[in-house]
């Protein structure tokens, strides 16, 4: 069994630090729903700000309200303003790899979803393994992502009309 990738919160924004709550990070069911982010469910949480590091569990705050609050102990580690990476895992058998397909929301600085990317594992004809990240139109993007692909997209930042209402 290997560790994987299962969905990712990439670059979403802390809304609040609350140090006085049980612990854990409060998300929008809605994004966690989109990516696959259950409640309960361990995540990992790297601070681009700072570089820390913290594993806490999630739980589901008010539908719709774009919130990134860390409690608890977690609270220490990050600031209101601070962009963290989110990371669920799954252990899977690696000849699964090639069927799973993690989501990964990206976001603005008011944690509207900017795009919706799709991580896909293939097998090459001798064995080896091949990476791609798609867009929601299944085209496959260049890697590693950086700033001037994105200033290029003309989708970017926002998704298309045809995605649910609380993606904006």
């Amino acid at each position: 069994m290997k560790k994987i990738v299962a969905a990712k919160l990439h670059g979403i924004h802390v809304t609040e630090a609350n140090l006085n709550y049980h612990g854990s990070i409060t998300l929008d069911p809605e994004q966690c729903e989109l990516a696959g982010i259950l409640p309960m469910e361990f995540v990992d949480i790297w601070n681009k700000n700072s570089g820390a590091r913290i594993s806490t569990y999630v739980i589901y705050g008010d539908r719709g309200s774009k919130v990134c609050i860390l409690n608890g102990a977690a609270a220490r580690t990050c600031q209101k303003g601070d962009q963290v990476i989110i990371c669920s895992s799954d252990y899977i058998e690696t000849n699964k790899l090639t069927e799973i397909e993690p989501k990964v929301l990206t976001y603005d600085e008011h944690n509207n979803v900017t795009e919706l990317l799709t991580y896909k594992a293939g097998r090459t004809e001798n064995g080896g393994y091949t990476f791609a990240i798609e867009d929601k139109s299944g085209e496959a993007l260049p890697i590693p992502l950086d700033e001037t692909y994105r200033a290029t997209r003309h989708d970017a930042p926002k998704l298309a009309a045809d995605q649910p209402d609380f993606v904006s």
